[in-house]
């Protein structure tokens, strides 16, 4: 049963009252976090703001108790605002909760047939241009209540949305305009000088005391909803429409999809801060469970969520049991505090959502990717514009079918006939490892045939054994005959860690496109000019060079210590 063990049951043992604490505290602080993030995630959907708290809590606490990652935290998320609004624009909130149930189904299956590890087929490419398209929807959808215009019905569109809300532009609110960016850059500030109290907490209540206190005439969740009803919420059971089946197909797939590829990037997130390794096959079957419960609360769609588990590890969190305590922080605060949430202005909400789609969209990865070939880079240009300007879907499909045409090309491109001369024969043998010395400070990993997005998973052979490697790991490129953006990363990725842990990277006998590639990328940077060396005989006299130096530089900190002694 270990390969399906949900962690909590393997954090079970050892458990003590300081890790409870920990655990405690951590759990409550992420609870805090989530509280404005659960209402803004469904408002902006369409659902009225208790649809979020709910699901927060009863995915929140499955995801923890049921999941493959010690850390995973639970909950709605930026990345379904935009499909969930358009499910709920065309099949009413009862299509939207047979979608998510009939997606929660689709993630069980795919972890109980060992799916989970395909989401790495999904390229580098691809997942930045939905998520850049995706933070660019949200944005837009905050505009309305952001600036107060007052417009009744915005399009579900974005070139038509923009049209409304440009016409309507001179109807905005100074008022709502200046609460709600007093709001967004106070979450900067916070955010820039490292201030540990969360931010979006922060302006939640900051921003509603004031608009109480002043008397602003701004929207609030009570003028719009009528408030949030206190006390738990009750399971129904949501009606079961055959008719609309094969309507919701294609809209379920890609919830599962971006339950799927978001949880376990949230996992991958936590892995690399805590050096831990999550189950994926195990926390897909928890996804899709809680996905399938959350509509008999009357909740949203739910996925692992980077930013609240990231909040979580800094806050101390151990084990799962952080994630549960957060779910049980929101009920509590359902339960005690629900009547206030009546004050909450709609202006701070738009812009605590404007910092979740700064921060969600991987900006920072647009550069990098820029240093890729012109075939990466019209992936992304391509999945960004069809998120944008049609749907997530036809996105995803597109750029899917475009990467998998230039897999196919990478790697029939890879095969050459060429004659064999003796000058390849004696620039072969700086190449061969037959004649060659491996040194105990130094080891040597060989990286064989196209290194494309789908194997970069390979890497962890490496990768698992950091701890235990000598000071000087050397990666033979010679038989690496392609390599694309993902399998780059991948190699980045690594490098950081090698460095992160004290030990030196080197890469040899890179082949031309691969070589070309990483110049492009400015590999270079990650590794060391010097450490990108032609052959592994270079490398082998690299690796000496560094490890003299090493032990020359510990031997006069010895004499200096001495001397200071």
């Amino acid at each position: 049963m270990h390969p399906w063990a949900p962690k909590l049951f393997l954090h079970v043992r050892g458990y003590s009252r300081r890790v409870f604490v920990m655990d405690l505290v951590a759990g409550i602080t992420v609870g805090l976090v989530a509280l404005p993030l659960a209402m803004a995630f469904a408002i902006s959907s369409g659902l009225p703001p208790q649809a979020g708290i709910y699901c927060a809590i009863v995915t929140g606490f499955l995801i923890s108790a049921l999941g493959g990652s010690r850390y995973q935290i639970g909950g709605p998320t930026g990345a379904f605002v935009v499909v969930v609004s358009a499910i709920v624009a065309e099949h009413g909130i009862p299509g939207l909760f047979m979608c998510t149930m009939m997606a929660g189904a689709l993630l069980v299956a795919a972890g109980m047939t060992g799916l989970g590890t395909a989401v790495r087929f999904i390229p580098r490419p691809v997942v930045i241009g939905f998520t850049n398209g995706i933070a660019l929807l949200i944005a837009s959808t905050q505009i309305k209540d952001f600036f107060g215009v007052a417009v009744q019905n915005v399009p579900g569109d974005f070139l038509g949305r923009v049209h409304v809300l440009a016409a309507a532009s001179g109807s905005f609110s100074p008022v709502s305009t200046a609460l709600a960016s007093a709001s967004l850059l106070g979450m900067i500030c916070l955010v820039r000088f490292g201030a540990r109290v969360p931010p979006t907490l922060v302006a939640l209540l900051g921003g509603t005391v004031l608009a109480a206190v002043a008397g602003l005439q701004v929207d609030t969740i009570g003028t719009r909803f009528g408030g949030i009803p206190g006390g738990l919420p009750s399971i129904h059971v949501p009606a079961f429409r055959p008719d609309l089946i094969l309507q919701l197909i294609s809209p379920a797939i890609t919830v599962a999809m971006l339950g799927a590829i978001e949880s376990l990037m949230s996992a991958v997130v936590a892995d690399r801060m805590t050096g831990d390794r999550h189950n994926p096959n195990v926390e897909l079957i928890a996804q899709g469970v809680a996905n399938v419960a959350s509509p008999l609360f009357g909740g949203l769609p739910a996925t692992g969520a980077i930013a609240r588990t990231a909040t979580s590890i800094r806050s101390g969190a151990q084990t799962p049991v952080a994630g549960i305590v957060h779910a049980c922080t929101l009920a509590a605060v359902l339960l005690v505090a629900a009547p206030l949430a009546s004050y909450i202005p709609m202006p701070v909400l738009a812009a605590i959502l404007m910092l979740v789609a700064w921060n969600m969209g991987e900006w920072r990865e647009i550069p990098d990717l820029l240093k890729l070939s012109r075939a990466d880079i019209a992936v992304w240009i391509v999945t960004f514009a069809l998120t944008v300007l049609a749907d997530l879907t036809v996105a995803v499909e597109v750029g899917m079918i475009l990467a998998s045409l230039l897999f196919i090309r990478k790697v029939v491109r890879t095969t050459t006939i060429s004659e064999v001369t003796n000058e390849d024969v004696e620039d072969g043998r700086a190449h061969v490892l037959q004649d060659k010395q491996i040194p105990e400070y130094v080891s040597i990993f060989r990286i064989h045939g196209p290194f494309l997005f789908g194997a970069t998973d390979k890497l962890d052979l490496i990768a698992d054994r950091i701890p235990s490697l000598p000071p000087i790991v050397v990666l033979r490129l010679r038989n690496m005959t392609a390599i694309d953006g993902t399998g780059l990363a991948a190699l980045e990725q690594l490098a950081d860690a090698l460095h992160a842990s004290g030990r030196e990277l080197l890469l040899c006998g890179a082949r031309e496109q691969p070589r070309t590639l990483m110049a492009q990328a400015e590999f270079h940077q990650h590794v060391g000019d010097a450490n990108v060396c032609a052959n592994v005989q270079d490398a082998l006299e690299r690796a000496r060079v560094i490890y003299e130096g090493r032990v020359e530089a510990g031997a006069g900190e010895g004499r200096s210590r001495s001397i200071v002694s």
